[in-house]
C-alpha cells in the first residue's frame, strides 16, 4: 500500500526522479524508474511496525530566516540552505581535508583516492564557521571536524581553538584515531584547545572487522587511542560502521566495551553503511541495515534487557528543550533535535554488576520512566506556558513537582540512582549540573542511518539537521552533500595533487 510520493536519486546517474514509499509484506520499501537506467525498489526501513510508530514523534518546522540560496529549484537540486528547509543546523561539518591516512574500503567520502586535494585554508574554514554561526533565528551550537582524516593536518589543534573563537559550545572531531594513537601529546594538546569529544570510527572489539572495513587491523591503535584520550579526560563516542555479515554479530560486545571504559566512552553511535562515495554498492539489500535491524540485534544481543520498545526518534525530545525554554523565558527551543523521525533513534542504558553469574544487568531508561506521559505532560504544560497567564510558571512547576514521581519507578531504576530528584533539579531549578549524575552511568546507545541514492528521500532531507558548510558559502544537508554534491564542491575548491 502506498505510504507517500517523494523524490529520490537514480543511483547509476544521479537524476532525481519521483519515487513511493510503500508498505509490503511488512516491510517499508521505496521504488523509483530512471528512463536511462530502469525501476529500483529497495528496502527503507525493514519493519512497518515500528516505522508507524515513529510517526507519532513528528518534529516541528524551524525555518532558517537567513537561507544562503535561492529555491529556484525542485528540491534537491539546489541545496544550500534553501527558504524550504525545514529546520535548523544543529550539528555542522566542515571537511578540513580529504587527505587520509587509511584507504578504508567503506568510505562515504572517498578520501585519499580522488587524485585531488581538498583542503580548505584557515581563512576559509573561519568564514565556514561564521556562515554557520551567522544562521538566525538560532546560530549553529555544535562544529564536528571531519575528512578525510582531520587530525593529519598540522593545524588541527589552532582549527579547534578557531571554532572556540567563533562561539561553538562544542567541538568534535571525527576520526580513525591513529594520529591520537601515535602521537601520545595529541589528545592533550586537542583538550587544551577545548576540543569537548572524540567521534572514534570503532568496528568491533575483534581484528576482522577492521580487516574486512579498514583494510587491516586497527584494534591495537583504536584501544591506543582511547587510552591516551583517558589521560588526557577526553571524552570519545565510539562510531562502528555496520555492515551486515562484517561486525554485526558484534554489537553487543561494542555495547560491552563502551560500559567497561565508561569513564571516557559515553555513547555509541551505530552508523549503518551508506553505499555512496566508494562503498561497494553490488550488494545493497543483501549487505543493507536499517534501524529496525539495528534495533532487532540489540534486543537479541542483551538478551531482551534493552528491547526494541526501549529506543525513541532525537525528535522524540522536543518537549523537553521547549519546556526548558519556556521555563527560562524564551518563546521556544533554541536549538532542537527536530530531525525527521525516521533519521535515527536512541535510548539511555545503565548497567548493574551482578554477583553469582557475573552477567551484568542492562536497564534501558524506559524501564523505571514512562518517557511517553512525560513527553505528553511536559507539552500539556509547554502550552499554558505559552499562554503566559500570570502565575503560570509557579502553577506548571507545582504540577511537575507533584506529576513526576507518578512517571517514575524507583524500584526498576539503577542503585544509588534518585532519578527523580534529578528530573526536579534540572527542570524546576535550571540545575543542569545534575544531569551530570544521570550521564555518569549512563550510555547513549543511539543509531543514525544516513541516505545514499538508493534509498534517498527528499522528506527526510528537508528534515536534516546535521549540515556541510562548504567554502562557496553554502551550508549543505548531510546526506545530499554525501550523494550529490561531494565531487562537485571539492573538485571547486581543489588542487592538483
Amino acid at each position: 500500500m502506498k505510504i507517500k510520493s517523494t523524490k529520490s536519486l537514480c543511483p547509476e546517474c544521479g537524476k532525481t526522479l519521483e519515487a513511493e514509499v510503500y508498505d509490503e509484506d511488512g516491510k517499508i520499501l521505496i521504488k523509483k524508474a530512471c528512463e536511462d537506467h530502469g525501476e529500483f525498489i529497495n528496502t527503507y526501513w525493514s519493519d512497518e511496525e515500528l516505522y508507524n510508530r515513529m510517526e507519532d514523534f513528528i518534529p516541528t518546522v524551524t525555518h532558517v530566516d537567513n537561507p544562503s540560496v535561492d529555491y529556484n529549484l525542485p528540491c534537491p537540486s539546489n541545496c544550500g540552505l534553501c527558504s524550504k528547509h525545514e529546520t535548523s543546523t544543529v550539528l555542522g561539518l566542515i571537511d578540513v581535508t580529504n587527505r587520509c591516512n587509511l584507504k578504508c574500503p567503506v568510505c562515504f567520502a572517498n578520501a585519499a583516492a580522488v587524485g585531488y586535494l581538498y583542503e580548505p585554508s584557515q581563512e576559509e574554514i573561519r568564514q565556514m564557521l561564521r556562515n554557520l554561526r551567522n544562521l538566525k533565528p538560532h546560530p549553529c551550537p555544535a562544529i564536528q571536524y571531519a575528512g578525510g582524516e582531520p587530525t593529519v593536518r598540522k593545524d588541527i589543534v589552532e582549527l579547534i581553538e578557531m571554532a572556540k573563537e567563533e562561539g561553538f559550545t562544542h567541538v568534535q572531531i571525527a576520526t580513525n584515531g591513529l594520529r591520537l594513537a601515535k602521537r601520545e601529546n595529541l589528545a592533550a594538546d586537542l583538550k587544551a584547545a577545548g576540543l569537548n569529544t572524540v567521534y572514534l570510527s570503532f568496528e568491533g572489539v575483534t581484528p576482522e572487522p577492521y580487516i574486512e572495513n579498514k583494510g587491516r587491523n586497527l584494534l591495537p591503535d583504536k584501544l591506543q587511542a582511547i587510552e591516551n584520550c583517558r589521560k588526557a579526560g577526553l571524552g570519545v563516542v565510539l562510531v562502528p560502521t555496520l555492515v551486515k555479515g562484517v561486525n554485526d554479530h558484534q554489537v553487543g560486545e561494542i555495547i560491552k566495551f563502551a560500559f567497561d571504559n565508561n569513564d571516557i566512552i559515553y555513547g555509541v553511535n551505530f552508523q549503518p553503511v551508506s553505499f555512496s562515495g566508494r562503498t561497494p554498492s553490488d550488494h545493497v539489500e543483501e549487505q543493507r541495515i536499517t534501524i529496525p535491524d539495528f534495533v532487532n540485534i540489540i534486543e537479541e544481543e542483551t538478551d531482551g534487557q534493552v528491547p526494541t520498545s526501549a529506543f525513541y526518534p532525537p525528535s522524540s525530545v522536543e518537549p523537553i528543550a521547549e519546556f526548558i525554554s519556556l521555563l527560562d523565558g524564551e518563546e521556544s527551543a533554541k536549538v532542537t533535535l527536530n530531525c525527521h523521525e525516521h533519521c535515527g533513534i536512541a535510548t539511555y542504558v545503565f548497567r548493574e554488576k551482578t554477583e553469582g553469574d557475573g552477567k551484568d544487568k542492562l536497564i534501558p531508561i524506559t524501564d523505571f520512566i514512562d518517557v511517553e506521559d512525560l513527553f505528553n505532560k511536559l507539552k500539556e504544560y509547554n502550552e499554558k506556558l505559552k499562554k503566559g497567564k500570570f502565575g503560570s510558571r509557579k502553577r506548571v512547576l507545582a504540577g511537575l513537582t507533584g506529576n513526576l514521581p507518578k512517571m517514575v519507578h524507583p524500584s526498576r531504576s539503577p542503585k544509588d540512582l534518585d532519578i527523580t530528584k534529578i528530573l526536579l533539579n534540572v527542570f524546576a531549578k535550571g540545575d543542569y549540573e545534575a544531569l551530570g549524575d544521570f550521564s555518569k552511568d549512563a550510555m547513549l546507545i543511539s543509531c543514525m542511518h544516513f541516505m545514499d541514492p538508493f534509498n534517498f528521500d527528499e522528506d527526510r532531507v528537508k528534515k536534516c539537521v546535521i549540515h556541510y558548510a562548504t567554502p562557496d558559502g553554502r551550508i549543505i544537508p548531510f546526506c545530499t552533500m554525501n550523494s550529490m554534491y561531494r565531487e562537485s564542491v571539492e573538485k571547486e575548491f581543489s588542487r592538483p595533487l
